[in-house]
């Protein structure tokens, strides 16, 4: 059934010419939320990338930098991620999600410094 699928996910695997080997995607929807924050002198990014993996783990599909500006008054600089879940087995649901970035909130803030807006 696949062979008929308009689904960008499955023709950007092949290419003319070429033997690929298929890799599974997941058909479930994803849910996509947005973090922001002020980071500190030293933020390190791939520390906030291992550590939403490591709350969330292989729901975590994606994570972008979508917005990044300086306060001109403040000195201070703020950066916005959108992290996109999804199960390759299951739809989430929001609920769950938001008790996953909660909980991210609540660590980044602890332990990587930054002050969440």
């Amino acid at each position: 059934r696949l062979f008929w699928t308009e689904d960008e996910r499955f023709h950007s695997q092949f290419k003319e010419g070429e033997i690929t080997k298929f890799q599974p995607y997941s058909k479930f929807p994803p849910v996509y939320k947005d973090i922001a924050f002020w980071i500190p002198e030293g933020f390190v990014e791939n520390d906030f990338f291992e550590m939403a993996r490591g709350i969330a783990g292989d729901i975590v599909e994606r994570m972008e930098l979508i917005d990044e500006f300086t306060n001109p008054k403040k000195g201070k600089t703020s950066k916005c991620y959108r992290i996109t879940y999804r199960s390759m087995d299951r739809s989430l649901t929001n609920e769950e999600i938001d008790a996953l970035q909660d909980e991210l909130r609540d660590s980044v803030g602890k332990d990587l410094g930054v002050e969440v807006r």
